[in-house]
């Protein structure tokens, strides 16, 4: 995958976001959406190493249309200027959690876990925290993964959840309404030659944090 063309042509999209510019384009997109497609069939084998559910997947079932659906935003801008990659139990229309990531010129990162899931999973995933308390913090206190990822982060309930007391030790977690992780990248990441390996760490590293999430969800 050609990054630096990438982060240059999303670049230039950002600055003149019209679809004159992009039909000016278009050859230098339909290349690099190629290679976007064949750089997702080589994450796809990498992550599924360590998680087989991912291995199954399709590259195409995994990356985003650029035209963005306007039809309810103010912003009317026809394209979005990101590439993304969602790695995903049933590729990125599933609900299940997994591993994202987010090409964009300075504001690249990969990510990981559950984004506000509907209310059954979501309370599923509280439950599983409130059972295996230990389990959970062997993994979001591990060392390593407090070094790439900092702390769980995600929107959160002021209150305690229904069914939950506020001297729960797990209370802090189990307000959480998404349950998500973040690795930030610089440009120069996105063009170092082994930028695969390294971001096939980092979702290493996150790795049991969806494979906990995905036993909640599951039941």
């Amino acid at each position: 995958m050609n990054f630096k063309l990438l982060l240059s042509f999303l670049q230039e999209l950002s600055e003149n976001n019209s679809k004159e510019w992009f039909d000016d384009n278009r050859k230098t997109y339909e290349s690099l959406r190629k290679e976007w497609i064949q750089f997702a069939a080589l994450a796809i084998a990498e992550v599924g190493k360590f998680d087989k559910e991912i291995a199954l997947l399709e590259p195409k079932q995994c990356i985003f249309r650029i035209n963005r659906d306007i039809r309810f935003s103010k912003n009317k801008d026809p394209y979005k200027t990101n590439f993304g990659l969602s790695l995903s139990k049933g590729g990125k229309k599933d609900d299940f959690c997994g591993y994202y990531l987010h090409v964009q010129p300075g504001a690249s990162f990969v990510a990981g876990g559950s984004y506000m899931p509907m209310p059954p999973k979501l309370a599923a995933i509280r439950q599983e925290i409130d059972y295996n308390a230990a389990e959970f913090l062997a993994i979001v206190e591990h060392k390593t993964f407090q070094n790439t990822f900092g702390k769980l982060s995600g929107e959160s309930l002021q209150r305690p959840p229904k069914g939950y007391e506020a001297s729960n030790p797990m209370i802090d977690y189990l307000k959480h309404k998404s349950f998500i992780v973040e690795h930030k990248l610089s440009d120069k990441d996105l063009v170092h030659p082994q930028f695969l390996a390294n971001i096939s760490r980092h979702f290493n590293t996150m790795a049991p944090l969806t494979q906990f999430i995905y036993k909640a969800m599951e039941g």
